[in-house]
């Protein structure tokens, strides 16, 4: 998360004075109150949406983990598009109050369409839990992310700037204070959805049927947008509003698009060159606009390596929280849920960025070192490439706990007793995974072989009594979704089978379950603690007996183990993807306000956002493409491809010449004076020449009278 865009704005004397008359409180205009409280309640509503969106659509939509993060990046980059269309048509047609406005409420109308997306009831015509027309929720959760997508990108560029827009000419304190508060609420508003919103997803609800709560979800951060645009217009009367004056992108648009028209036209050799190729734009458009925009393109030339960090950043999102489904999450007094170990990003923020300003910083300054911000933003990187590689360690792990499945050529089988006597299996293999779909068994001392046909692709158990017969369970061939832990529970006194599934929540301290075993009016409670992710068959048998040590006659099978790899694992990657963030995104938007003209800063921000978008494209790209058979490896493939741009973007900062845009505008004015003042004095001496010329034509004149006179 980094600052929204800022963009410069002129005040007339009339303007500052109109300014003046609002209504102020603790010297602060009283209309920024509800742009900072509109602020938080936007953030809460984006972020708190996106934290749940990637398990939205791999558990509810049943995408698989590819399609699920190449969808979240396409919302993701669309996102950082959409700025870039807002500010200029906030800065050209409507301003910035009607479009924060008129966007918001398309905002609103977004998330309220991802809310109802996400009720599986409205589809649900059988009553089973699952939707029975899933194109209905695919088109209702697109729509409405396409125009959350244009909603939150649109404003983006306009809230911090119609803040700024409301403070006087002498109120600067004023104004940088307001920026920080406004920063803070983005990062407040992040942190506090990221924790709440995986809350209320975990929670069941439904009309007919009891499944995970995404439409509560999604519903609260809908609310906080609704609040936010009812806030924002209740202090319509209080704003200062300035008029449209033009947008400078589009300026520079046109110029650039000239100067390369023009280059074209006089591509011949009989024209002479020029030092650059934006001088040919010289014939229509002032030379400091010309020199502006070059200053500009310096800068957006050393963006060009810059997506390739925003690749690997936004996959905390995606890609980690998918790999935290596989994560054991009890931290003893509480139970973290995979989605909200993103609170570790704006926890760290909050952390670092005054710890690097105050000590890091000045450390490294005292001891003599030239860490410029090309340096930092080089190290940024390579801080995200050190990032992705924990990460792929983290699944290197994981990947050592789980199951082994069985392929489509294979299948996969499992013996158990149900006998209370001691039962001889012997198998035509010693191992129970078969790429034959015939398998012979025998049991106990009979020679009698039955055979047993088995499904490829499959995983079964067999109920081994003391014959051999059809008694047949389906097992799971992957592990359970979202950390849940499936149980089966096997009564052989009357042949009766269920599949429950253990739910538990996130108040719970330890992750325990009771069953209750009830015959009449006879009850047996049995308890067990269960980790995240695990399989478990309980076994009742015939002699069972109701009593106070009814629980020992219970037999437990495990199928799948729990995950055994605990989240705190995480934690050094968001810490490595955080520093990255701070050395890289804050470090850059810095460099970039420095190194650019003051009627250019909008410019750089909209081509910093494109590099967000960009990155977002190429997870997109790799995701679909590269197709890696282990997750690990595309993680390693990530943090190889930042080494290899951090390399070249070193090269390219090596070569970099810092410049001062105010010194070289005033050197440029300075000749431009100069020259006007020649001009004028030529201008002087011109008119002086004309007037001598005319005295003496004058003078000449009388004599000619004078003579006709006396003639």
């Amino acid at each position: 998360m980094f600052p929204p865009i800022i963009n410069a704005t002129l005040w007339t004397a009339d303007q500052g004075a109109n300014k003046t008359q609002n209504k102020v409180l603790f010297g602060y205009p009283l209309s920024i109150f509800f742009i900072v409280v509109n602020e938080f309640c936007e953030r809460f509503s984006y972020y708190g949406m996106r934290a749940v969106l990637v398990l939205y659509f791999k558990y509810f939509l049943r995408w698989d983990d590819d399609l699920a993060t190449s969808i979240y990046h396409v919302f993701v980059a669309l996102c950082y598009l959409t700025p870039i269309l807002g500010a200029i048509v906030a800065d050209s047609w409507l301003g910035k109050f009607k479009t924060i406005i008129y966007l918001s409420i398309v905002y609103a109308i977004g998330q309220v369409t991802m809310a109802v997306s996400a009720i599986h009831d409205i589809t649900d015509t059988d009553r089973d839990g699952t939707p029975n027309n899933m194109t209905v929720h695919v088109v209702l959760s697109m729509l409405g992310l396409l125009l959350i997508a244009l909603g939150t990108g649109g404003i983006k560029p306009c809230v911090a700037a119609f803040g700024g827009d409301q403070f006087s000419d002498h109120q600067e304190k004023q104004r940088r204070t307001f920026f920080s508060v406004f920063y803070l609420c983005i990062n407040g508003g992040s942190l506090l959805s990221t924790i709440i919103t995986p809350i209320l997803r975990a929670q069941d609800c439904g009309i007919y049927s009891q499944q995970k709560c995404y439409s509560l979800a999604f519903g609260v951060p809908a609310a906080l947008m609704l609040v936010a645009l009812v806030v924002f217009i209740a202090g319509n009367g209080m704003y200062y509003k300035a008029e449209p004056q033009g947008n400078i992108m589009l300026d520079v648009c046109k110029c650039i698009g000239f100067a390369i028209k023009n280059r074209y036209k006089h591509r011949s050799s009989q024209y002479p060159k020029r030092q650059h190729w934006m001088d040919w734009a010289e014939d229509k458009y002032a030379k400091l606009l010309i020199a502006q925009i070059k200053m500009v393109l310096r800068v957006l030339f050393l963006y060009i390596p810059l997506p390739m960090f925003w690749t690997l950043f936004d996959q905390k999102g995606s890609r980690w929280t998918l790999q935290a489904t596989n994560l054991n999450g009890n931290f003893g007094l509480l139970v973290i849920q995979p989605d909200q170990m993103q609170t570790v990003n704006p926890i760290l923020i909050l952390t670092l960025v005054p710890v690097m300003d105050s000590i890091i910083y000045p450390l490294i300054r005292k001891c003599g070192a030239n860490f410029t911000p090309l340096k930092r933003m080089a190290v940024g990187m390579m801080m995200a490439a050190i990032a992705f590689v924990c990460a792929a360690v983290v699944q290197i792990e994981i990947d050592k706990t789980l199951p082994t499945f069985p392929s489509a050529s294979q299948s996969q089988l499992k013996l158990l007793n149900m006998e209370s006597n001691p039962v001889t299996v012997h198998a035509h293999d010693d191992f129970f995974t078969f790429d034959t779909e015939t398998v012979g068994i025998s049991v106990g001392n009979s020679s009698t072989v039955k055979n047993i046909t088995l499904a490829k692709g499959n995983r079964k158990t067999l109920l081994i009594t003391s014959s051999i017969n059809d008694n047949w369970t389906n097992d799971l061939i992957s592990k359970p979704q979202e950390g849940n832990n499936e149980i089966r529970t096997q009564f052989y006194i009357f042949i009766l089978f269920a599949i429950i599934l253990c739910k538990h929540s996130f108040y719970f301290l330890m992750i325990r379950t009771i069953f209750t075993i009830r015959s009449g009016s006879q009850s047996c409670e049995y308890s067990r603690d269960f980790g995240f992710g695990s399989s478990y068959t309980f076994f009742i048998p015939s002699t069972f007996v109701f009593g106070p040590n009814c629980q020992e006659s219970v037999t437990v099978a495990e199928d799948i183990k729990p995950n055994s790899v605990h989240m705190a694992l995480q934690i050094p990657q968001y810490f490595f993807i955080t520093v990255g963030e701070v050395m890289f995104s804050v470090t850059g938007l810095e460099f970039s306000y420095s190194q650019a003209p003051s009627n250019m800063k909008a410019v750089l921000q909209a081509g910093w956002l494109l590099t967000v978008a960009v990155g977002n494209f190429i997870v997109l790209i790799v995701a679909e493409l590269a197709k890696l058979p282990k997750q690990w490896a595309e993680y390693i493939l990530f943090a190889s491809l930042l080494v290899v741009v951090c390399v070249i973007f070193s090269i390219m900062a090596h070569f970099y010449t810092y410049i001062d845009p105010a010194e070289i505008e005033a050197q440029f004015n300075k000749k431009v004076d100069e020259v006007e003042e020649e001009e004028d004095d030529k201008s002087e001496l011109q008119k002086l020449e004309m007037a001598k010329k005319g005295s003496i034509k004058s003078h000449e004149d009388e004599d000619d009278a004078d003579k006709r006179t006396k003639m």
